[in-house]
């Protein structure tokens, strides 16, 4: 399931292909919204705003288009009026003479006026959007440090998009494992100093899988296992979906357990409870 780098990348690819070109047609796939495809076509692109998983498409005619990948959601940029092999059902098309954006799968989409996005229910309660807005580390650990969030256990607030958008289930193991967190600790349980350790974690960790599409890994040991030609799946991760594979830091076992209902890759050693 994408996380918010992988949203953000979309988001990148969209915004290349469509921003500030006149589109020449709009289409929806959702037959609640079939009557917005004629408000769209003609008009352009102003802007593109992630947050988190979500998507803000917003246009010169006053409009946006909000978008939730959700589960299965995915975004395809083409050629203009070229349409994937897939069995997805198309969502979403803005197409303009050369490009076309094609959003599938996606079940969550509203056309909204720009002026009510922030009272959108989703955008108004989710957490700062690190790749979207400029957030510091001790931005947020004031934020951490909310009476909302301060007595929660790291293991589930990481997936509380509240807190912060767009971490999901790998970002969370890494975060933890990086900072030698373990998941059932709590913002109050740790000292000042261990709160901004966990906050430049998040914004380190977020930007550089936005960076290398997904790889979480400290840059010199990717380096030195592509030079070795192991397969990518070797390089991408600290300790996600490296279950009873040697910790990089102590050379114990990794151990997979379950935090909120989801899988999460700790290493006891590194991670003391």
């Amino acid at each position: 399931m994408p996380e918010g780098p992988e949203i953000r990348i979309a988001a990148d690819q969209v915004e290349k292909a469509v921003i500030m070109k006149p589109l020449l047609e709009v289409s929806f796939g959702l037959p609640e919204l079939k009557g917005y495809d004629e408000w769209f076509t003609g008009q352009a692109v102003s802007a593109i705003q992630t947050k988190g998983k979500a998507l803000l498409t917003h246009f010169d005619n006053g409009f946006t288009i909000y978008s939730h990948n959700q589960l299965y959601g995915k975004w395809y940029v083409t050629d203009s009026f070229t349409y994937p092999k897939t069995n997805r059902q198309l969502r979403l098309a803005l197409h303009t003479e050369d490009k076309s954006a094609l959003l599938y799968s996606a079940s969550d989409i509203q056309v909204l006026k720009t002026e009510d996005v922030p009272m959108h229910p989703f955008v108004k309660k989710v957490g700062p959007d690190i790749l979207s807005e400029d957030v510091t580390a001790n931005d947020l650990q004031f934020h951490m440090e909310d009476k909302r969030f301060f007595r929660r256990n790291l293991g589930g607030l990481l997936l509380d998009q509240a807190f912060v958008a767009g971490i999901g289930n790998y970002l969370r193991t890494e975060i933890l494992f990086v900072t030698g967190i373990h998941p059932s600790k709590r913002p109050c349980d740790l000292t000042a100093e261990k709160r901004q350790d966990l906050a430049k974690a998040v914004i380190q960790l977020m930007e550089r899988a936005y960076r290398t599409k997904g790889i979480t890994l400290d840059p010199e040991i990717v380096t030195r296992k592509k030079a070795a030609g192991e397969p990518r799946s070797q390089y991408r991760h600290f300790a996600f979906d490296r279950h009873m594979e040697p910790c990089y830091q102590c050379g114990g076992p990794i151990e997979k357990i379950n935090v909120a209902s989801r899988r999460l890759y700790v290493c006891p050693r590194c991670q003391p409870n």
